[in-house]
């Protein structure tokens, strides 16, 4: 039984932001300058399957080193937007490309960037860290804090609704 308040019959897209969502938002420093990130490897496993079960997968995210390029991109998903200085421009450009229905989207995100796409789709979440503005757009707010299973939270009740959780593709990566 899904914790989540919508018909999860309708979703065929997952799109996620990076920091204080597909990561913690406390982010450390390379002494390089770059930011080094963690991610949940959960999360991981859940977006790899949510991509091999046919779903579209975007990251939308306003930072960019080439880690995080790399690891998104071996989970294979294919829409990235990195550098995303207006969200909504990204999301649109993912929205063009699928053919998809506003409804069918699942957005996360946890800050004032992500609100006016959260604000598009048909079900907007936020992890339980999330900024006060971003909670009041969501319909559904996790009790995962970002970086610590938020993806795997959401696409697994998504694909339990659907009767895709437990599959052949779910044994292996």
């Amino acid at each position: 039984m899904s914790s989540i308040n919508y018909d999860l019959k309708k979703i065929k897209a997952f799109v996620f932001d990076v920091d204080g969502v597909l990561s913690s938002d406390i982010v450390p420093l390379h002494p390089n300058g770059d930011p080094m990130r963690t991610v949940n490897i959960k999360d991981g496993y859940a977006l790899q399957l949510a991509v091999k079960k046919g779903y579209h997968v975007a990251i939308i995210t306003g930072g960019y080193t080439d880690s995080v390029e790399l690891r998104f991109s071996r989970l294979g998903i294919p829409h990235i937007y990195m550098r995303s200085a207006i969200k909504i421009d990204d999301f649109n450009d993912f929205m063009a490309k699928t053919g998809l229905h506003p409804d069918e989207v699942i957005y996360a995100g946890d800050d004032i960037p992500d609100m006016e796409v959260m604000k598009q789709v048909g079900l907007p979440v936020a992890p339980a860290d999330a900024a006060p503005e971003i909670k009041a757009v969501a319909k559904y707010i996790s009790a995962r804090r970002g970086g610590e299973g938020i993806a795997r939270d959401v696409i697994e009740q998504t694909m339990k609704a659907q009767g895709k959780w437990m599959c052949d593709e779910a044994f292996g990566w």
